[in-house]
């Protein structure tokens, strides 16, 4: 059987402002799905490999801060394995391969194919998969890339050149000569123009391959909590650089069918099913522009080419289709903190920041449980709350004294003092917060079962 490992890496600055570190672009649910909705660019690739009758186990490599999100659109229908810390591909793919190795108890003979989750493409992408799976399996090459041809000379991929000196491998595998990471775009002209291909990310390789080069670099693979307590060491690299630069025995199936890495506004708009999302009300001299808004208010355009509109709690971006994959640059600079995200529980948004001249903060957040689901008992050392409800019934506990609460109940809490709440029905809530440092990790989680 074969292990697909899913990176769900990201910083959620590419498509910002819908976009944050706790939903990256892939949980964005803007795609059209067969069954009517809207899914993510995640649900859908493994909608995709299900359907492709793949032989295979899915892991998802991801972040913790996106462990919320991931439980919510997939539930426990995959394996997911979270860093301890943010860091780049090589590492996260590591971490995943010690896992399937130690945790899952694969063999290092299993086969490992390690994709992007973000991808937007066809059927054929899935069956040159199973290709670079059986020349894994059958031994062709230490690691088996996926080659796109190109569309454009770009300057977001690196470039595979396959050496056409050999002959193939076997019926559409092809001996990888070198491979460089993201050229100009005349570099890239000229690579194009000598046959060379996209790198898409995808890899196939045996898992003994990875183990064996991290255990002879690095550090020995025998036990997965201690791994993931040395991921320091790991070099915070790229699987291209650390890996794919540096294999001599490589190979590549080469795919031609529709593939569109889905890093910014105007290739996620270019593949949405509907112009307009959310409350936005178009005028009649617009042409190809795209409103997505997740704000309770309006949004009218009117007389606008070529350009892109998004609203949502942490910001607003207008751009014109060309110049959207800039705002990356910006974003850190744009917002400190997620003003919406989704948790197990449910989702928060906040309404309202203030900073008083004696030092003194408020934030006031918006939050929604779902029936049955809770959070964490807990206290704060630097902050008291206000819980105001305004509808739904749920269960207080407050030192360790429990009651019932509903609509127009208003809770005070002290610091230091100890507060959970569960939702016996959707249950909404303002949370007022007040005090000197008011961050999410002011939280001390205690120990209960409801």
């Amino acid at each position: 059987m074969v292990q697909v490992i899913l990176l769900s890496g990201g910083s959620g600055k590419r498509l910002w402002p819908l976009s944050n570190g706790a939903r990256s672009k892939q949980f964005l649910q803007f795609l059209s799905c067969p069954s009517g909705g809207r899914e993510s660019m995640l649900q859908r690739v493994i909608r995709q490999i299900k359907e492709s009758s793949l032989d295979c186990d899915i892991t998802v490599a991801a972040n913790d801060q996106q462990r919320d999100m991931l439980i919510n659109q997939l539930g426990d229908s995959v394996n997911v394995v979270l860093e301890p810390s943010r860091r780049h591909t090589f590492p996260a793919i590591v971490l995943s391969c010690t896992d399937l190795l130690l945790n899952k108890g694969c063999s290092k003979d299993s086969v490992v194919v390690v994709l992007p989750c973000d991808p937007y493409t066809d059927a054929g992408y899935f069956e040159v998969i199973k290709q670079m799976a059986s020349a894994a399996e059958r031994g062709l090459a230490d690691l088996i890339y996926m080659g796109v041809k190109p569309t454009e000379p770009s300057d977001k991929y690196g470039y595979i050149f396959p050496d056409d000196t050999s002959a193939q491998l076997a019926e559409n595998v092809l001996r990888v000569k070198n491979f460089t990471e993201k050229p100009s775009v005349t570099d890239a002209e000229k690579f194009i123009a000598n046959g060379a291909f996209w790198n898409s990310g995808v890899f196939a390789f045996r898992l003994g391959y990875i183990i064996d080069i991290v255990e002879q670099r690095y550090l020995k693979v025998k036990d997965f909590a201690e791994l993931r307590s040395r991921y320091s060491e790991l070099p915070n690299i790229s699987f291209d650089y650390e890996i794919a630069e540096r294999t001599r025995n490589a190979a590549m199936v080469p795919f031609n069918g529709n593939w569109q890495d889905v890093g910014t506004w105007n290739i996620l708009s270019s593949i949405m099913p509907d112009r307009t999302i959310g409350n936005v009300h178009l005028g009649t001299q617009c042409s190809n522009v795209h409103i997505i808004n997740e704000l309770s208010v309006p949004i009218y355009c009117d007389g606008m080419t070529d350009t892109i509109v998004a609203a949502g709690p942490d910001g607003i971006l207008v751009s014109a289709k060309s110049a959207s994959d800039t705002v990356k640059q910006h974003v850190d600079q744009l917002v400190d903190r997620p003003m919406y995200e989704e948790r197990r529980w449910g989702t928060y948004r906040v309404l309202d920041r203030t900073s008083g001249s004696d030092g003194m903060q408020s934030l006031t957040k918006n939050l929604f449980l779902r029936p049955g689901c809770n959070i964490s008992y807990q206290l704060h050392h630097h902050r008291q709350e206000v819980w105001t409800f305004v509808d739904g019934i749920g269960r207080l506990r407050l030192d360790d004294e429990e009651r019932i609460v509903r609509a127009g109940d208003v809770i005070h809490i002290q610091r230091e003092q100890k507060h959970g709440l569960k939702a016996i029905t959707p249950l909404t809530f303002i949370e007022v917060q007040i005090g000197t440092d008011l961050v999410e990790e002011d939280i001390v989680r205690l120990e209960m079962n409801w």
